[in-house]
């Protein structure tokens, strides 16, 4: 403890400089930060936002399922967060005739719950700093030798630190590129349940269109529940379960927002890179995120169009389609804000000045020229990456053909007797019945043809898989004409083992290497992946490691070069907590956003039967009475929907409470506004906002939408 209350002070040892910027450890706030958070409004202790021994705010915050937040509010385990964040969940428990995505859903008591196969919350106990065991063990490595000898460390420490029987599971993490690290020691609730959603005409309210914009009307929430064996303790799912008994759960604010008011996020942000480099922004600028963007597109556009006239192929992309959307629109929004703002040339600048203070420094004089050189032998091969990840590999089919690939190996090297070839193919069966049951083929072809297309034409000709493309021409056409990859694609789906049970349980009673290698749809995944692991995989694995290095190397110097400087580490998916205010903004000369929205807004976007902004009959009828109860803001005469603040997050945030100087929640953090999607390497102060979904909304969704008042009574209201 006393390593932690060290490392903390002298990080902490000045005068915030960025207003409302920073992603802080709350278990290691210093007493400046701590200030001026209580300068700003905050009125509790450090010990009720953070404690080891006592019940505090971090033991009803938790990681959710594998990428989001959530928070306790009541003390029978009732969860909150995002519509997004539970929304695969609620579209495993629909079907065509139980269609919740579409309905909505809340269980009318603790036996209507439905359980949430897969899911499950994790719950922080402790962290411990174990920066001197691992520079301990590091000491005098650099590179490759380094990373492989941390990783050893590491994983002996989350051993150590483990212990299954009880579900605890611990993982070490490196903070401000391996400068510091920390082991976090958290335990996992498997017996998660839906309890409600709203219809997805609320909880995707202004779909594509609106994701990441404001103003926003997007009811963004789900509600769970967490379960416990009989005696305390964490299990599987059973029905005999119990609610859990949380050590702390979050009281919950319907008196609203005003501007100007303080406002503090509690979860997991999933990554930033704040200390990035003027080389990573040129790449993502110029190469990877154009390329995702022109692939995710043209993914998405397939899958909409199947999607829009079919409710059980809108059912069953769902989940997929809105992860593949939201970070389509996001780096599409980063490249444009980090050109705006002009944060290569300020990443220059930035670097200008370390190399002054670095010269004579023999660990740091010369890093800017290893780091360019390292970019330069990378960047040839970086837009091939992005075209098999998001292009090759974006088709679902020649994903799960690349999946086979470690089986084709065993088959050839151990022969179709072995052991591990009979439980390969049976792993394939397995995974071959859950991609038929998720994917839609007539999509998917259409994606496979584009993928094709936009590989030849974009990925330089050197770099193509050596006859794959002469060979498609002689069978399908010439390769300037959409119709050739189309041909192509329809051959791929028509004659692979994959797509026809017949042949693939011929292939099963017999299996052959040959076959298998022969198989279109395995043939042109192994092809590409073979090509590019062969030539280019290395290439990837020598840049990762040079640039960690030097990460770390340039991060070190920083800190020497500003040793008063206040710094956060950046976002690693471990708990974090932001701090700022309920505000207004000005987006650009003439434009002012107000800090909320409310239902007049909501229902001046309503379009009957649209795709995007459709809502629910009850909700208008409610709306035309004004049947809002409690929820009303009485200053507005209205119910609000959403609300904004200066808090900083990133992904991993959704479903994170924001709470009031007093703890309460009122509201839900769910996205980040286009002006400022820059923020994962340049955070703009006077531009980031926060989108939130105000929990006033939430409840009267609950309780005057769904019927489930008990829900409502479970809660600790304050008025």
């Amino acid at each position: 403890m006393k390593r932690i209350i060290m490392t903390a002070a002298f990080f902490l040892s000045s005068l915030l400089t960025m207003a409302d910027e920073g992603m802080w450890l709350p278990m290691l706030l210093g007493q400046q930060v701590y200030n001026d958070m209580v300068k700003r409004g905050l009125k509790l202790s450090k010990d009720q936002l953070y404690s080891i021994n006592k019940a505090s705010i971090k033991d009803a915050i938790i990681i959710f399922g594998g990428g989001c937040t959530g928070e306790i509010v009541s003390a029978e385990g009732l969860v909150f967060t995002n519509h997004h964040c539970g929304y695969g969940a609620i579209a495993a428990a629909s079907s065509v005739q139980n269609n919740y995505l579409r309905d909505g859903f809340y269980a009318k008591t603790k036996a209507d719950e439905i359980p949430a196969a897969g899911l499950s919350v994790q719950f922080l106990l402790k962290i411990e700093d174990v920066t001197a065991k691992i520079d301990s063990a590091a000491n005098g490595l650099t590179g490759a030798d380094r990373a492989k000898k941390v990783a050893e460390v590491s994983a002996l420490i989350n051993q150590q630190y483990s212990d299954p029987a009880k579900m605890v599971e611990a993982r070490v993490n490196a903070l401000f590129k391996g400068n510091q690290f920390l082991v976090f020691v958290y335990q996992r609730f498997k017996d998660v349940r839906l309890v409600g959603t709203p219809s997805e005409s609320i909880g995707k309210y202004g779909g594509d269109t609106d994701n990441w914009e404001w103003p926003r009307h997007t009811g963004d929430f789900s509600v769970f529940r967490v379960y416990m064996g009989k005696d305390g303790k964490p299990a599987d799912y059973a029905p005999d379960n119990i609610p859990l008994k949380p050590k702390y759960f979050l009281p919950v604010s319907i008196k609203g927002v005003k501007d100007g008011d303080y406002a503090m996020t509690y979860g997991y942000p999933g990554g930033t890179n704040r200390y990035e480099t003027s080389f990573g922004v040129k790449l993502k600028t110029d190469i990877e995120n154009p390329a995702l963007v022109e692939l995710r597109d043209m993914r998405l556009k397939h899958m909409f169009e199947q999607m829009k006239n079919n409710p059980a192929v809108k059912l069953k992309l769902a989940s997929s389609y809105a992860g593949i959307a939201n970070y389509w629109k996001f780096f599409d929004g980063e490249s444009k804000q980090l050109r705006k703002f002009r944060i290569y040339e300020k990443k220059q600048a930035d670097e200008k000045a370390f190399l002054n203070w670095a010269k004579g420094k023999p660990g740091y004089e010369n890093i800017f020229n290893d780091w360019q050189k390292a970019y330069a032998q990378w960047e040839p091969n970086a837009r091939h990456r992005m075209y098999i990840n998001e292009g090759v590999l974006g088709s679902p089919l020649l994903a799960f053909a690349a999946s086979m690939m470690s089986l084709e190996s065993d088959m050839v090297r151990k022969g179709i007797d072995h052991p591990d070839v009979k439980k390969g193919l049976e792993a394939a069966d397995r995974s071959r019945k859950t991609f038929l049951a998720e994917a839609d083929l007539p999509s998917d072809k259409k994606i496979l043809a584009d993928a094709m297309k936009m590989f030849y034409h974009n990925v330089d000709k050197n770099q193509h898989p050596i006859g794959f493309f002469e060979n498609l021409k002689s069978g399908f056409g010439d390769l300037k004409d959409d119709a050739a990859y189309a041909k192509y694609a329809a051959n791929v789906f028509g004659s692979s083992i994959i797509t026809d049970d017949a042949r693939w349980n011929a292939f099963k009673a017999n299996p052959d290497a040959v076959k298998l290698q022969n198989d279109p749809a395995f043939a042109a995944a192994s092809q590409f992946l073979k090509n590019y692991n062969s030539k280019y995989g290395a290439s990837r694995q020598q840049f990762m490691a040079a640039d960690a290095e030097l990460g770390r190397i340039y991060l070190k110097g920083i800190r020497e070069m500003n040793p008063a400087k206040i710094m956060y580490p950046d976002a690693t998916f471990t708990m974090r907590t932001s701090y700022g205010q309920v505000k207004s903004y000005q987006p650009r000369d003439a434009v002012k956003y107000d800090f909320v929205t409310t239902m007049k807004g909501l229902m001046e976007k309503y379009k009957p039967g649209d795709y995007e902004f459709d809502l629910p009959a009850s909700l208008i009828e409610k709306v035309a009475r004004k049947d809002y109860g409690q929820y009303i803001d009485k200053q507005r005469n209205d119910l609000v929907v959403g609300f904004i603040t200066t808090n900083d997050i990133t992904g991993g945030n959704s479903g994170s409470p924001v709470l009031n100087g007093n703890g309460e929640l009122i509201g839900l953090a769910f996205d980040g506004n286009y002006e400022a999607l820059s923020h994962k390497i340049h955070f703009d102060k006077d531009l980031n906002r926060t989108i939130c979904v105000d929990v006033r909304y939430v409840l009267w969704c609950i309780d005057k939408l769904g019927g489930a008042s008990h829900l409502i009574r479970e809660l600790k209201l304050m008025r």
